[in-house]
């Protein structure tokens, strides 16, 4: 797999759009953090860590249960039929990366959606990132 993170936001956006209520994912770290901010700025319901399984596989040439994931529960209206997210877009690729200074932060739906940034400090919001004036990878982009 060449990108990861584009995986995990198609897997989220073929959940969404069949109404499933849960995602599980192959666990990495920056997966991870990217779930943790989505959550903490509510357009996930929550994101765990399902450790791998340890002891004897259930089949044999099985690859089920030897890895970590990641378990999310996704968001919906208050009626259930509508997602929470309705646009989910990776910026920046693999063979074009898309970065911001301080000065040129993108505003996703005049401040309604979120850039995810990837900074010095970590993984930011658009806003945290402003507010740091600091600058950064542009990930993706959520409203």
């Amino acid at each position: 797999m060449t990108d990861p993170i584009a995986d995990m936001l198609t897997r989220i956006r073929n959940a969404q759009m069949i109404k499933k209520s849960e995602v599980v994912l192959p666990y990495s770290k920056l997966k991870m953090n990217i779930t943790e901010l989505l959550v903490k700025e509510g357009w996930l319901q929550s994101a765990e860590k399902i450790e791998a399984l340890t002891g004897k596989l259930i089949k044999k040439g099985s690859t089920a249960g030897r890895f970590a994931s990641i378990k999310i529960v996704l968001r919906y209206s208050a009626d259930g039929q509508r997602p929470k997210i309705s646009k989910l877009e990776k910026i920046s690729k693999p063979g074009r990366r898309v970065y911001a200074n301080k000065e040129n932060i993108p505003y996703v739906l005049n401040g309604k959606g979120l850039a995810i940034i990837s900074t010095s400090r970590g993984l930011l919001s658009d806003r945290e990132a402003r507010k740091e004036k600091i600058g950064g990878e542009v990930i993706c982009q959520i409203y």
